[in-house]
């Protein structure tokens, strides 16, 4: 067991010394916009009454790789399959970066494999919550001290 901030748990995840799912990657990338726990804190207070929203990613698989969307994202269905009765698959034939480049609206995750991550976020956060710092898990530049 061995604390980590948010950018060194990040760079940990990068050199492959452990790992982390899409979404804990996602909420690690979110607490990098705070640089003291205090501020994390008073961020937290602030917006404690304001809401929530619960929402499942939907992944498509592209030929190099896969994009988790989220809600917001242009991509992302208005009826998702949340439950998976529907067996709805997901899939396109273009490479990740071609999605990107033809995309202006993002909510993703993209994922090239299990230990390079990235994340697009240019819609408005929901509930005056903190959109999470963009951050490709090969590459690090962050400031964050918690």
């Amino acid at each position: 067991l061995q604390w980590s901030s948010p950018p060194e748990a990040i760079q940990r995840f990068k050199s492959q010394e452990i790992w982390f799912a899409p979404p804990q990657f996602y909420e690690l990338c979110r607490l990098c916009n705070f640089s003291s726990l205090h501020e994390l804190h008073k961020f937290s207070s602030d917006r404690a009454l304001e809401g929530c929203e619960r929402w499942m990613p939907v992944m498509l698989t592209a030929s190099d790789g896969y994009v988790q969307l989220l809600p917001g994202d242009e991509l992302y269905p208005e009826d998702p399959d949340y439950t998976g009765e529907k067996k709805i698959i997901t899939s396109t034939d273009k490479k990740v970066e071609d999605l990107m480049k033809e995309g202006s609206v993002f909510h993703r995750i993209v994922i090239k494999n299990v230990n390079n991550l990235a994340v697009y976020v240019n819609t408005e956060a929901k509930y005056k919550h903190m959109n999470p710092v963009m951050i490709n898990s090969d590459c690090s530049d962050y400031n964050s001290r918690l």
